[in-house]
């Protein structure tokens, strides 16, 4: 298959991805308030916050293996791709056990501090629950490289699918257990039983597909497990960076404002960053071939890759924009049933973050693509620290309108740090990037033109 032939699999994948995902995010939230009431559901959103900070931890040294795997694949280097997948497994699995005993010296130390008491929802509930989507966030560590079995082998958009089908079980068993009238304990232990499925099948898949193990037996190596663990290190600092931004604002505003703020801010948070999902489907498109041309070392190729990446990006940001500002709030009322009051200024303040957040997200994709992390989580740190100070600071004085600034303020930040130096990792200039890659949409047009010219005839 074709290089133009793979990215537009992985972009019909991607289309479909990003539908499931969004319906993920907003359809269960109408069933969500109405089962259990506004508070409670805030306060389920707090509870949360745990197993969520297991969730982004999976980006550190899954992250780094499978990098690792797919960058000497593609550059032929068979034997060292089966030695990283063999010693990738071994780490992820140590990581694992180790987030265990992490978790539960946690939940005893909270629940010794009598935190889960002061929950509105009751204390064996909660520890139930959060034990439940902590073991599946943990077990989930396995998914970015098993995933690289797919890349790897240039099969992406079936990877794609095969995550789209987990999505909906997850939207399906959720549905249900709310339907039914289950609570908190029901619902995570049905995700976890889903993730185990899933990931059984995945890893057999994704194994078969690539055939490495047919001629090439794996064997832990020391210098691997060095550099994984180096890189590993410097990719936790991704999930840092996000736990201190999404907990820490969600926490900042339960603090200050209670649970119903919590409620409301990250329900308009999510709707607000519900069209960012369908901008994010060109990451998912075109990382895998980026990647691939960069381990063949095919700089022209993956910087033109890049360079329409983005600007398209932004292009299709522009269009979010002025269709979340004219029928946003509209939609936003029906999704909650008309419980949670908005006002108009809170709500243009959270969308227009998305015009800079879909830039700096896609150029994110560079650094995991050559597999330098660090700068990336350095710069995610900074401005992750200082969005949740303004966030506290701001809610403070103007209420949720502050915490709507201080939310959108690290998507100013990251854009003015990450795209110049995402430009410097692809070799090329930020100047360059602004020239040929409307060079290169010129050019896309015209092919388009022609296209569309020869099939009238």
């Amino acid at each position: 298959m074709t290089l133009k032939k793979r990215i537009l699999s992985n972009g019909i994948a991607s289309i479909f991805q990003k539908g499931v995902r969004v319906l993920e995010e907003l359809i269960l939230v109408p069933f969500f308030i109405s089962a259990w009431g506004a508070a409670y559901y805030g306060e389920w959103l707090t509870l949360t916050i745990i197993p969520s900070v297991m969730a982004f931890s999976n980006l550190g040294f899954g992250t780094a293996a499978a990098n690792s795997l797919v960058l000497s694949y593609a550059a032929g280097e068979k034997q060292k791709a089966a030695d990283i997948n063999k010693t990738g497994l071994y780490i992820i699995t140590i990581m694992i056990f180790a987030g265990i005993i992490i978790s539960l010296a946690s939940i005893l130390l909270l629940d010794y501090f009598h935190v889960f008491d002061k929950s509105l929802i009751n204390r064996s509930e909660a520890i139930q629950a959060i034990s439940f989507l902590i073991v599946a966030r943990l077990l989930d560590f396995y998914y970015n490289l098993f995933e690289a079995y797919f890349r790897a082998a240039e099969r992406a958009a079936l990877s794609i699918n095969l995550r789209s089908i987990r999505s909906a079980l997850n939207i399906a068993s959720g549905w249900l257990i709310l339907f039914l009238g289950y609570g908190i304990v029901e619902f995570a232990f049905t995700q976890l039983l889903v993730l185990i499925t899933f990931n059984c099948f995945y890893w057999l898949k994704g194994k078969y597909i690539l055939g490495l193990y047919k001629n090439y037996k794996g064997r832990l190596d020391k210098s691997i497990i060095k550099e994984i663990t180096n890189k590993g290190l410097s990719y936790l600092m991704l999930p840092i960076w996000q736990i201190i931004y999404f907990q820490g604002t969600t926490f900042v505003v339960r603090i200050v404002l209670g649970p119903e703020a919590v409620a409301i801010f990250n329900t308009v948070r999510t709707l607000s960053r519900s069209l960012n999902q369908i901008l994010y489907m060109i990451e998912p498109t075109v990382f895998p071939e980026l990647q691939i041309q960069i381990g063949k070392n095919n700089w022209k190729t993956a910087q033109q890759i890049f360079r329409m990446s983005l600007i398209g990006v932004f292009l299709l940001s522009t269009l979010g924009f002025m269709f979340l500002a004219f029928f946003g709030l509209w939609f936003y009322n029906i999704w909650t049933n008309n419980e949670l009051e908005v006002t108009k200024l809170m709500w243009y303040i959270f969308i227009s973050g998305m015009l800079f957040n879909s830039m700096w997200y896609t150029t994110e994709m560079v650094f995991r693509a050559v597999n330098e992390p660090k700068k990336m989580g350095v710069f995610g740190i900074f401005a992750a620290l200082i969005s949740v100070g303004i966030t506290y600071l701001l809610a403070k004085q103007i209420g949720l309108i502050g915490a709507a600034i201080g939310a959108i303020s690290i998507d100013f930040i990251l854009v003015f740090l990450i795209v110049p130096y995402g430009c410097k990792l692809m070799k090329m200039t930020f100047k360059e990037l602004l020239i040929y890659g409307w060079s290169d949409f010129k050019s896309l047009n015209l092919i388009l033109r022609n296209k569309l010219l020869n099939l009238k005839r």
